[in-house]
């Protein structure tokens, strides 16, 4: 991974912009950067805390933030504990990562690959935080990358996601179904895509995954314009997976077309929400603090029923 000279001072905060990641080449500092930025600034927000609710102690590791020290036992026994909550009971974690041609699209500063990997290497660097075991899987229409979970995979999941490219069509059925038999321990599975298939089609790629007894948080990335079709002159639009090229007038056809992903996208929600999955859709010019939001919303659930 390549480093980048960025300033130690700059607020956490600014970095869940896409357009100031993508100026930061190094994966592990971004994702550091943001989830300690995003995670300050939710204990100082009025929203409910996160992993408030106390567990046990364990003796303190070099690398463990010094600030979750129990100063008040090592009062009374001149040893170092680190303080456990809830949501810090290890897990198996890993992140599903979609890299199929679609995903190369982009119209502004990122593409969706480029918003879904920075995605990735922030849930997984939480995860790794928490002490969970880190796992990874890209996939396009068929497993390019695994990496089973484990608390010794960090630096390898954000190398592969660091080198990860789109280039192939793409296909959920198969890959997602060799993912069920590959992780057979149950954990949170983070699927990130664009989900360019039939509702039907989604839901049988994902069902046996949730039938396995995993947890499921599915982030849906789109470009601002595959959501707005905002194009004014006529000109052909080529499938990035098919590289078919199809004459397009998009002022009429504007209108029938939003209306199709609209429907698309509350099917997808309405189906998964259902079948009890976290859904959430991200548009990749905005800010990445739903998507880690989202996540610890549903991490703090799951972790509550286990």
């Amino acid at each position: 991974m390549a480093s980048t000279s960025t300033g130690s001072s700059a607020s956490g905060a600014q970095f869940l912009d896409p357009a100031v990641l993508g100026r930061i080449g190094n994966l592990q500092l971004l994702a550091k950067t943001v989830v300690d930025g995003f995670l300050t600034g939710l204990h100082r927000s009025p929203h409910l805390g996160f992993s408030i609710d106390f567990a046990e102690h364990r003796p303190y590791m070099p690398g463990d933030d010094i600030r979750r020290i129990d100063w008040r036992l090592f009062a009374r026994t001149d040893r170092h504990y680190i303080k456990l909550f809830e949501a810090d009971t290890n897990a198996n974690f890993a992140v599903l990562l979609d890299v199929s041609a679609s995903m190369n699209y982009g119209s502004h500063t990122l593409t969706k690959l480029d918003y879904a990997r920075y995605l990735a290497a922030c849930l997984s660097f939480f995860s790794n935080q928490q002490r969970d075991r880190v796992g990874l899987v890209t996939f396009d229409h068929e497993i390019v990358e695994y990496v089973p979970p484990s608390m010794k995979h960090f630096d390898t999941v954000l190398h592969l996601l660091d080198k990860a490219e789109a280039g192939r069509a793409g296909n959920l059925s198969g890959p997602l179904l060799q993912i069920t038999e590959l992780l057979r321990r149950t954990g949170i599975l983070v699927i990130i895509s664009d989900f360019y298939e039939d509702p039907d089609a989604v839901m049988e790629a994902l069902g046996p995954l949730r039938a396995r007894g995993h947890d499921v948080i599915v982030f849906h990335v789109m470009d601002p314009h595959e959501l707005e079709f905002p194009f004014e002159e006529a000109s052909g639009f080529e499938d990035l997976e098919t590289h078919e090229q199809i004459p397009v007038i998009p002022t009429k056809l504007r209108e029938e077309y939003r209306r199709v992903v609209a429907h698309h996208l509350d099917e997808l929600q309405r189906r998964m929400t259902g079948s009890r999955m976290d859904y959430t859709l991200l548009d990749t010019s905005k800010p990445l603090d739903m998507a880690l939001f989202q996540y610890l919303l549903a991490r703090e659930r799951m972790m509550k029923t286990r």
